[in-house]
């Protein structure tokens, strides 16, 4: 059973072979994922959002995505994610923060 529409296929005219379209739009949205989970993470769940984020954002690098910018600012923030948790835990000695 299928659940999902088939992915349509454009021929590419240099080699002649079918080339996927939807790839694009899919790491243009782990790249926007990555930003706001990296943006989010600077408040709560650092631990959590902040690898997720670096992860996306390597993944649609990976992958070149159009949004560059945009995977680099949530690789930016998934790594300051991990430094403050870092700050307030050598702060408090314990493995979690609070304001």
């Amino acid at each position: 059973m299928q659940l999902t529409a088939p992915a349509k296929r454009t021929s590419d005219t240099d080699t002649g072979r079918a080339t996927r379209r939807t790839g694009i739009h899919d790491t243009d949205g782990m790249a926007v994922a990555s930003f706001v989970l990296g943006l989010l993470g600077l408040l709560v769940l650092n631990v959590f959002l902040g690898p997720i984020a670096i992860a996306l954002a390597g993944i649609a690098l990976w992958r070149g995505t159009a949004r560059r910018g945009r995977a680099l600012l949530g690789l930016g923030l998934g790594v300051a994610d991990l430094l403050v948790l870092v700050v307030f835990m050598s702060a408090d000695n314990t493995m979690s923060w609070s304001l």
